[in-house]
């Protein structure tokens, strides 16, 4: 019962339906059924909160990009509908994710980046996998900025100098 709750929350939040193609019917097995299920059932666009980021990180999306914005800033709100628009162009590969700086529990994940307050808004973006990640502090959340940092990390291109440099910070539960 859970799932079909979440899953009716899904439709009106992105008021969009999927169908199977007939002739991709065919050629599915149990795991791509179930992968497709996955991917289609999330929203474009996650709110981040301790409660889901269990749910988050067993995704079978390894690849994560958070915007950290205040949701009382007055750019909130177009910044979300360009954010929405630039995660259908990656529905499937990357996660999108958007922490509000301004619950102070979400400070943690803001530090986890080592951002600061003034830094923000920001895009962060994390490989479960291996634990790579890369930030980019943007004055304006644009659809181009959010599509050239994805397709900088996806083809290895990193932002930050050298992470290995860098103490290594214990992992700790976000």
């Amino acid at each position: 019962m859970r799932w079909r709750e979440n899953w009716t929350e899904h439709q009106e939040v992105d008021n969009e339906k999927l169908d199977l193609e007939s002739k991709d019917i065919e050629r599915i097995d149990a795991s791509k059924l179930s992968r497709f299920i996955e991917i289609n059932s999330l929203h474009l666009v996650t709110e981040y909160n301790p409660v889901k980021a269990i749910g988050l990180f067993n995704s079978v999306i390894q690849i994560h990009l958070l915007l950290m914005m205040n949701k009382a800033s007055p750019e909130y709100e177009e910044s979300l509908h360009r954010y929405q628009k630039a995660a259908k162009l990656f529905q499937g590969k990357i996660l999108f994710i958007l922490v509000d700086s301004g619950v102070k529990a979400n400070g943690k994940v803001i530090s986890f980046f080592k951002l600061k307050e003034s830094q923000l808004p920001a895009l962060a973006i994390y490989q479960t996998l291996d634990e790579a990640w890369d930030t980019l502090a943007i004055a304006e959340v644009s659809v181009e900025h959010v599509q050239n940092f994805c397709d900088g990390f996806l083809k290895g291109k990193r932002l930050r100098k050298n992470h290995e440099s860098e103490e290594k910070t214990p992992k700790a539960e976000l």
